[in-house]
Parts: C-alpha cells; structure tokens; sequence
C-alpha cells in the first residue's frame, strides 16, 4: 500500500499524568479531528475518575471514541478493541477528519498501529480457565515452562505477572496449532493500513513525573474517588475491570484493615509502578518522537512541536 493510499493517524502515547489528554484534544481541534481512547479501562462504564477520563470540558467539544460502553462486568480483549477501534479510525477519515489515537495501554496501541489480527474464534474458555487455575495452585513458572516448549521466544519475553498473555500464547497454540510468535511474524507480513505519526510524553526526570502523578491522585479523592470506588467495588467486575489501578488498594481502608494514608500511598506507589512500566514499553518504539515535560514545560511549546512534527509527515 503506498503512502498516499494510507489513512493518517495521530498517535499521542506515555506514561498517566503526562499531558496526553489534553495534548490529543488541542491536536484535534487544530487538525478537525476525533480521539480514540487506547486505554483499557477507560472503556468501562462509571470507571470515570480513577481511570481520568476526560470530563466535557477536557473534550474541548471533540469527539472522543472508545470510552465508557461496556459495563464492567464484561471482559474485554485486545483482539476486541483492534476490531472497534479500526472501524473508528475508518469511520472518521471517511468524514474526512483526522483520526487521533490517545492512550498508555502500550499493548493497545501496537495492535491497533500495526494492524495485528487476532483470531476470536479461536478463543478456548475452557482452557483458559484450566490453565489460571494451575498458574493459581503451582505458579506462572509452569505455564512458561510449558510455553517454552513449543515457543521459546515467546516465553522468553513473558514477564510472570502477566499471566493474561502466558495464557492467550499457549491457548493459541493449542488451539491453532501454530505458535504466538508465528502468528505475530504472519499479521505483520501485510503493511499497515495507517501512515502514523506518534507522539510520546515523557519525563526524563522521574520525580518529576512522580510528583504529577500523585498530585492526580490527591485530585481524584477531591473529585470523588472513594464513592465511586465503592460503587464499583459493589458489581460483579470482570478480569480485565479488576486490574484498574484506583479501586482495589482501597480495600484495606474499607474492611477497616488500614488506615486511609496507608491505603492512599499504596495506590500513589502503584500508579507510579505503572507509569514506569508504560515508559518501558513505549520506549522500545523507535517511531516514537519524544518530548520531554520535565524540559519543555510550557504546553504552548509541546503544542507546538507536536504540530510540527505532524505538518513534516503528514502535510507535506
């Protein structure tokens, strides 16, 4: 597919509490285009200030795509957000806006820029739960183990933590007969459909970025955060809803086993764990044109560059 024939897509990606809300909302508003969310909790439904959903006012009258449709007691993969939020990007170059990606879900975003295709139908919920269940009594070492012997590089890549992935490698397997990294090699033999330019936010000085984000946190308990942390905490949540940072280190405070200090550093301290993780996925993309916020602190001056680097590679 040649350059011309490629839709244009903005990418504007890094750590929470980095300015990329409102930085994708400024872009949108110069270039008369529409955000996609590429965060897997903001796709959840009453999910609003611990995830930092934008409120109307941070829309900036935009139209945000991907947000708050599914409740959370719905699972939610990869494969499925690909699917939507492809047909979102299709739906708003064909008005003939620009489609603006913004998001830290790293995994999100890769899938959808690079047009990986998954296979639901392949899916094995059966298996699935077989196989938590022995990471649950004997470990994710096991399951690594066993990945390991069909599909050395993708075990080798797999952190223990994320048995979500350990699992989805080996179901694919199992269920396809061909391995998570042949399936990965075979979905990128076709060019991306998108001619991309992304944009990442990032401090160079973490403290920096680390006071920013608890000073998010302190605002999101002034918006509300324990009420609506009760509330969610009260329904039936999914797999993929429990994992939202804001809600479960609340806990504690709740069942009267910590105090509200502790409970609140806790969930500073995770936040922070989590922009570093962010971090460390988005820097292995060599696409990706950096500013740094502990540098270029002024927002007109990110605008600005920003604007820039779009006109260079997609205005020409």
């Amino acid at each position: 597919m040649s350059e011309i024939n490629r839709i244009p897509v903005v990418a504007v990606v890094g750590p929470t509490a980095s300015g990329k809300t409102r930085l994708g909302a400024e872009l949108a508003v110069k270039y008369n285009g529409e955000v996609i969310s590429a965060d897997s909790m903001q796709i959840y439904k009453y999910m609003d200030i611990a995830t930092a959903k934008p409120t109307e006012d941070e829309m900036m009258g935009v139209a945000h795509h991907m947000m708050s449709f599914l409740p959370p007691s719905e699972n939610y993969s990869v494969a499925q957000y690909v699917a939507d939020a492809k047909r979102c990007i299709f739906d708003i170059f064909s008005r003939g806006k620009l489609p603006i990606v913004v998001g830290g879900t790293g995994l999100y975003v890769k899938s959808l820029l690079e047009d990986i295709s998954f296979a639901e139908e392949d899916a094995d919920y059966d298996l699935r739960d077989r196989l938590r269940e022995r990471a649950e009594r004997y470990g994710a070492e096991v399951l690594i183990n066993e990945l390991a012997e069909f599909d050395p590089e993708s075990a080798q890549r797999m952190h223990p933590n994320n048995l979500k992935r350990i699992i989805r490698a080996i179901e694919v397997y199992r269920t396809t007969g061909i391995t998570m990294t042949e399936h990965n090699r075979l979905s990128k033999t076709e060019q991306s459909p998108y001619q991309t330019v992304k944009i990442g936010l990032k401090s160079n000085d973490r403290r920096f970025l680390y006071d920013r984000i608890d000073r998010r946190v302190d605002l999101m308990l002034e918006q509300g955060l324990m009420e609506e942390a009760k509330r969610v905490l009260a329904c039936q949540c999914s797999m993929t809803a429990q994992k939202a940072i804001g809600y479960k280190e609340l806990i504690p405070y709740f069942n009267g086993e910590q105090t509200l200090e502790q409970c609140i550093e806790t969930l500073k301290r995770d936040s922070r764990r989590y922009a570093k993780r962010q971090l460390t996925w988005f820097m292995r993309d060599e696409e990706i044109y950096w500013i740094d916020i502990d540098t270029v602190k002024d927002f007109e001056e990110v605008f600005r560059i920003s604007v820039s680097q779009i006109d260079d590679k997609l205005c020409k």
